[in-house]
């Protein structure tokens, strides 16, 4: 293991920068050694540090070239300034810190995949069709943007050789989602990431179990009643941590000097997750299933609270 990965973070090199659509650049990162990188598999995303900021890439590469990260960035000017470092200060030959990959949005295996993506929601989804393609499984993608020119890596999706269409908002309006989910063959799994609006839609038309989406953001949840304070052991470090009302887990292990990986705070991108040693948690993250809910072995601390009055955690 090197000194990088012991570390959970990678000092890597922007060796190229591509415009694979207005608005969309493509980013490929090195070990700036050219050493192989962890591997990953499709739908994972790493942390990229812009600048000040912290932000959340999904891979979009082949999981079999070891030497290379590949992430597509929207350029988005209202954003908290991600996009816009990327943009217009990253330039190749520059040195860039990221996380090594983690993976909440996988590929299970199935005889075959409908994958509905929504603007630069396509990313994930191009690393999961060329893998359903090397699987040889049946695949079709319906794709949604503004406009053809605002849309990335069509050419790379259609020589994938599945069932692709692609839908322009300017031209053709929205997504017809009942006829994209309506006579789903048995077994075929769904998967979506794009705007919440298209996102929210899915879920109202497709049954839960076979449905799997990646979220760009928390969506806003209307939550009655104030929250209790509670009291948490952690049992690594022998802490004992009292969290407020209006105090998060992280929040009070950060206070308390403690050491927790975190990056995007909403429940959305996975690097808080701690493991539950004793307690029932609140689960309020985007990003566990209901299955994982239930079985409460680890839990989001950047959202989630404590539905039993005391939590012990790995921490």
């Amino acid at each position: 293991m090197s000194e990088y990965e012991s570390e959970g973070e990678l000092a890597l090199l922007v060796r190229r920068m591509s415009w694979e659509a207005d608005g969309v650049l493509s980013v490929e990162l090195v070990h700036p050694d050219g050493k192989p990188l962890p591997a990953w598999s499709p739908g994972a995303h790493l942390d990229l540090h812009t600048g000040p900021h912290v932000r959340q890439y999904s891979l979009c590469g082949d999981p079999r070239n070891a030497t290379a990260y590949r992430i597509g960035v929207l350029d988005e000017p209202s954003s908290r300034g991600g996009s816009r470092h990327v943009h217009t200060k990253l330039r190749p030959g520059q040195s860039v810190t990221v996380s090594e990959p983690r993976n909440h949005f996988t590929l299970e295996d199935s005889p075959g995949y409908l994958f509905i993506a929504g603007g630069i929601g396509v990313t994930p989804l191009l690393a999961m069709a060329r893998e359903a393609a090397r699987r040889g499984a049946d695949w079709r993608m319906v794709y949604g943007g503004r406009n053809r020119d605002s849309m990335a890596f069509v050419d790379e999706l259609d020589a994938l050789g599945g069932d692709l269409t692609v839908v322009p908002q300017d031209e053709v309006g929205h997504i017809d989602l009942a006829g994209a989910l309506g006579g789903l063959p048995d077994g075929t799994l769904v998967y979506c990431c794009g705007p919440e609006p298209l996102l929210t839609a899915v879920e109202a038309l497709c049954p839960a179990d076979r449905l799997r989406v990646e979220r760009f953001a928390a969506p806003v949840v209307e939550r009655g009643g104030d929250d209790a304070a509670f009291e948490v052991e952690c049992r690594t470090s022998g802490r004992t941590l009292s969290v407020g009302p209006d105090t998060s887990i992280l929040q009070a292990a950060e206070a308390a000097g403690l050491s927790v990986d975190s990056s995007c705070q909403e429940g959305i991108c996975g690097s808080c997750e701690t493991r539950v040693l004793d307690g029932i948690p609140d689960h309020r993250d985007f990003l566990l299933s209901d299955a994982e809910h239930a079985a409460n072995a680890s839990m989001m601390i950047c959202v989630s609270r404590c539905a039993s009055g005391r939590l012990v955690l790995d921490l």
